[in-house]
């Protein structure tokens, strides 16, 4: 293994974002619509795409520092108990009236999935709990972990604060939606995959070259590198600087969720530890490719061990 991936310092990296409650059906195939399927297994776990970087990042090694919301139903003390386990920072997470944010997902053999996620709890995060964070003396993260699952006004704004604030930025643009072109010239890294690439820049991500395309559309409004993962494909890296291609670790898949999670997390952790942005990306995908071996959300997130390992 490169031991400039082993020998770093730990950082901190601070994850606004969702936490939900994640139902997970595990069937031979994914029904079509208006039919019903038997399944093997049901689980019911933490997840959410916030909370499973901020687990990535925990588990990488960095200090995670959390900002979100949960309910007080009784999901509440699952998804809390959770991140807490995980040694994630809650001292910015609130609990609001209502319940927790879920995300039913449903996953085939081959270990694609499809996710249907209800905001709740989490369309409370404000402006104000940003503020908090950002304000508070023991707030030193050196990089912001954001998504799309809470209100895109909110993810504009911990954007915005954290620039100011001179942290490096990386937006997983998920779920994809169109976004203020304003937003592109604060984002550090944009990190979609293929599908998420291609809605939002129009370009159908089917290849190397295609996604190279999508990646300078990036970077023509701002950003500074685009990172676009394509599963088996590996990943390419577009920035004004040129494009690097990243290979894929191929292992047996076995549910594709919080893979991209395990990714951003893992990718957060290791920028804010001062690796450099390709060794970095390195150690991401050696996460990615883990987390796919097992079934669940956050139970699949890898630990630092099993990636170097991996890496060896």
């Amino acid at each position: 293994m490169n031991q400039e991936l082993s020998q770093s310092e730990p950082g901190s990296v601070v994850i606004i974002g969702s936490i939900t409650a994640d139902l997970t059906t595990f069937s031979h195939r994914l029904p079509a619509p208006g039919e019903t399927v038997l399944g093997e297994e049901f689980t019911l776990v933490l997840g959410g795409k916030g909370a499973n970087q901020a687990i990535a990042a925990s588990r990488a090694g960095a200090n995670a520092q959390m900002v979100g919301c949960i309910g007080d139903d009784l999901f509440a003390d699952l998804v809390s108990h959770g991140l807490t386990e995980a040694g994630v920072d809650l001292s910015h997470v609130s609990t609001v009236a209502g319940p927790t944010g879920i995300a039913h997902i449903r996953v085939d053999d081959s270990g694609e999935s499809d996710i249907v996620m209800v905001p709740l709890a989490n369309s409370a995060l404000s402006t104000a709990q940003i503020d908090a964070y950002f304000a508070d003396p023991a707030a030193h993260a050196s990089v912001l972990l954001t998504q799309l699952e809470i209100p895109w006004a909110i993810t504009q704004y911990a954007i915005k604060k954290a620039r100011a604030a001179g942290l490096m930025v990386v937006l997983d643009p998920a779920p994809a939606a169109q976004l203020d072109a304003d937003i592109w010239p604060l984002v550090d890294i944009v990190t979609p995959n293929e599908t998420e690439a291609s809605i939002l820049t129009g370009i159908p991500v089917t290849d190397a070259l295609s996604a190279i395309e999508a990646g300078n559309w990036f970077v023509e409004r701002g950003t500074k590198h685009a990172l676009i993962t394509m599963s088996s494909l590996g990943a390419v890296l577009v920035s004004s600087e040129g494009v690097k291609h990243f290979s894929c670790i191929p292992v047996i898949a076995i549910d594709s969720t919080a893979a991209g999670d395990s990714f951003a997390g893992y990718l957060g952790a290791a920028l804010a530890s001062g690796l450099p942005l390709s060794n970095s990306i390195s150690l991401a995908m050696a996460a990615g490719a883990l987390a796919v071996t097992k079934r669940g959300a956050s139970p699949s997130v890898p630990h630092r061990i099993d990636v170097d390992k991996l890496l060896a």
